[in-house]
């Protein structure tokens, strides 16, 4: 039976990624060996959207006030890459990762199963 999920993020800069999930977002994590950092993520849910293009993978993470938790991650210097945007299935915004990449961040609209 699946037990669970590995999520990969690719970055130009992976220390400067690791170290923001470890110090700005204190997620719990283990070191796979030499530095190489693998972190606890809070419960999880899928979705499948229709592509028009290639098809393609996103990492979004849930909170339950995205104001409140924008509040605590820009107090951090957390970068803000898009304006809170009202989606029919919540409010979304993305933090921009010091290895260049974005993270959608947003509070959900919709039952979570989580």
């Amino acid at each position: 039976m699946i037990n669970g999920a590995h999520v990969i993020i690719y970055s130009r800069d992976a220390e400067a990624d690791r170290a923001f999930f470890r110090d700005t977002l204190g997620y719990p994590h283990v070191d796979a060996g030499h530095g190489w950092l693998i972190f606890k993520l809070p419960p999880a849910e899928v979705a499948m959207h229709p592509a028009d293009g290639e098809p393609g993978h996103e990492l979004y993470l849930l909170c339950d006030d995205l104001e409140a938790t924008m509040a605590e991650l820009s107090a951090k210097g957390v970068e803000f890459t898009i304006a809170v945007t009202q989606e029919r299935w919540g409010l979304r915004t993305a933090v921009r990762l010091p290895g260049g990449g974005e993270l959608g961040l947003y509070e959900p609209r919709h039952p979570v199963m989580i």
